[in-house]
């Protein structure tokens, strides 16, 4: 057997164990339990050893097991602002389809959420694209149509505003600290980001023009 079709083989082997840990989290997730990796790795037949080279800690593990859970939702959280042409319509669109996720995989998301803030910059585990940077790429679907219009220093600035005030974190906030019932949360939510667009817009109008 030639050396890479070896390497190949490791490498599928790897993928193999890795998603019959997430799936058994997934599983224990399910029923309520917040599993910790020897006891996902325990109900599939995986040693603890070879658990922790894939999972680190528990809050890794169950992280990685809400997120793979809700990446079904993802195409059509992606797909809602594509339904409209205005920048605000789109970003109100994507909004909505986020917040409906919350109730449902409130649990899930909350990990995450936790498993975020609790990573250390710089520390272990660092994953190539940090966890909430998803968001980002939603964020620039909704500009798309402003890409040309807004200067880049304006466009960027944009964007990073709106990636801070969309996402579970912020659902979490108005909830929990915020003592919002659902329905008024997607009314700030998006009120805040009309705003932000608007404003945006507005500056670009007003600048001088560059001679």
């Amino acid at each position: 057997m030639r050396r890479q079709e070896v390497s190949e083989g490791r490498t599928a082997q790897k993928a193999r164990t890795r998603a019959l840990l997430l799936q058994s989290a997934q599983v224990l997730m399910q029923q309520g339990k917040r599993p910790t990796v020897e006891e996902a790795a325990e109900a599939v037949g995986i040693s603890k050893r070879t658990a922790y080279r894939y999972f680190a800690s528990q809050d890794h593990m169950l992280a990685d097991a809400a997120l793979e859970s809700l990446r079904p939702e993802f195409a059509e959280i992606v797909a809602a602002p594509r339904e409209h042409a205005a920048p605000a319509d789109r970003l109100e669109a994507l909004i909505r389809a986020l917040n409906r996720l919350a109730p449902v995989y409130e649990n899930e998301l909350r990990v995450i959420v936790r498993s975020t803030l609790d990573r250390v910059p710089g520390g272990e585990e660092q994953p190539d694209r940090p966890r909430g940077q998803r968001r980002i790429d939603w964020v620039g679907e909704v500009l798309s149509p402003l890409r040309s219009e807004l200067p880049d220093e304006l466009y960027d600035r944009l964007a990073s505003a709106l990636a801070a005030i969309i996402g579970f974190d912020v659902w979490v906030w108005l909830r929990d600290v915020g003592q919002l019932q659902p329905g008024r949360v997607d009314e700030v939510m998006v009120w805040i980001g009309r705003s932000l667009v608007e404003a945006a817009l507005k500056e670009a109008k007003d600048r001088p023009p560059v001679s």
